[in-house]
């Protein structure tokens, strides 16, 4: 049986891993922003992309696959449109600048679109894209990776679990959030299966053969999606990210370039304007009344509550923010490693 989790306030959990991150020499600015990313999905329950990578992005930085002190760079030809080279800047870094910029753009363009290359680990894409939508825009973003998930017809890693999100701002409401990866499960999610030491759900991942597999101790490769509807999809957000801003991962992966594994994460971030399309302040409540018109439809089941995408996870955010956020006694360990070896000191825990 695993150990029970730990209980962390989000606060503190964001001041530690800030506190670590520092640490380890990036700067200030960066480091909150790293850090606000991961609180975020831990606060809303994608523990796959919150707390559980601190580590990992400390090993990203010790190696040098993320820059610690990147030097940012936006190219534009056209008033909508830039292209930001992220000099191998932690995601979190690269994508909020990104989104920024789109904003911007999209308030004088009515859309604005960011292409982004070479970056490392891009975390819950949904963050950016809320962002997108705190501020009444529409926000679309698109990731692609490095090859980890299987293709039909592929023996082995193909292509990536590349992740697409699309947030709706609806007053009123928790805004439209969908926040999904192409893949059947998270390469992460197979890890907390392995953790808690349960079977994955069927059809969801394979070995490293490509033999489908319930036990996370033999899964190495996630399964695409609806089969080949996941797999084409992720095939396309790499023509759309890193092929559109002339970073082509995918093709570089399956060749002799020594250089084709080395991680790396390309991405578009778009914004658009709804006063753009017409729709102007009418916009947000005809969202809101859409979104209740389907949650107002007749249930299949008494005890069976219609939700929206996002509404469940503003749920467990609203939640873990008042009662704190639960972090697996493994992750709390290599937290606790990483601190003791970069002299932070670790908060009050329940």
């Amino acid at each position: 049986m695993p150990a029970p989790k730990v209980i962390v306030p989000a606060d503190d959990l964001r001041s530690l891993a800030t506190a670590l991150f520092t640490a380890a020499g990036v700067g200030a600015e960066h480091a909150a922003v790293i850090s606000d990313v991961l609180t975020w999905a831990s606060l809303r329950g994608v523990d796959s992309h919150g707390a559980s990578r601190v580590p990992r992005y400390l090993e990203l930085l010790d190696s040098g696959e993320a820059n610690r002190a990147p030097s940012l760079s936006f190219a534009s030809t056209t008033p909508a449109v830039a292209v930001l080279d992220a000099d191998r800047a932690p995601g979190p870094v690269a994508l909020s600048a990104a989104a920024n910029e789109a904003v911007a753009r999209a308030r004088t363009n009515g859309a604005g679109i960011v292409g982004v290359r070479q970056t490392v680990h891009t975390g819950a894409i949904g963050y950016y894209t809320s962002a997108i939508a705190a501020r009444g825009l529409v926000g679309i973003a698109f990731v692609a990776g490095m090859p980890n998930m299987a293709y039909p017809g592929v023996k082995g890693a193909a292509v990536a679990t590349s992740p697409l999100s699309i947030a709706v701002p609806a007053p009123g409401h928790a805004p439209a959030l969908l926040d999904m990866a192409t893949a059947g499960i998270a390469l992460g999610k197979i890890a907390q299966y392995r953790n808690a030491g349960k079977e994955l759900p069927a059809g969801t991942a394979a070995t490293a053969d490509g033999v489908p597999t319930t036990d996370p101790n033999l899964a190495k490769l996630p399964l695409p999606l609806g089969g080949v509807k996941g797999a084409g999809m992720s095939l396309v957000f790499e023509l759309l990210t890193s092929v559109l801003v002339g970073a082509p991962i995918l093709s570089s992966f399956h060749s002799d370039d020594p250089q084709g594994r080395v991680h790396r994460q390309n991405a578009l971030i778009i914004a658009l304007d709804p006063a753009a399309f017409g729709s102007g302040d009418d916009f947000g409540p005809a969202v809101g009344a859409t979104l209740d018109t389907l949650k107002g439809l007749t249930r299949a089941s008494d005890d069976e509550e219609i939700r929206y995408p996002g509404e469940n996870s503003a749920g467990v955010a609203e939640s873990r923010a008042a009662k704190g956020i639960p972090v697996a006694a493994k992750v709390w360990a290599e937290l606790q490693v990483a601190a003791e070896k970069l002299g932070v000191a670790l908060p009050a825990t329940a």
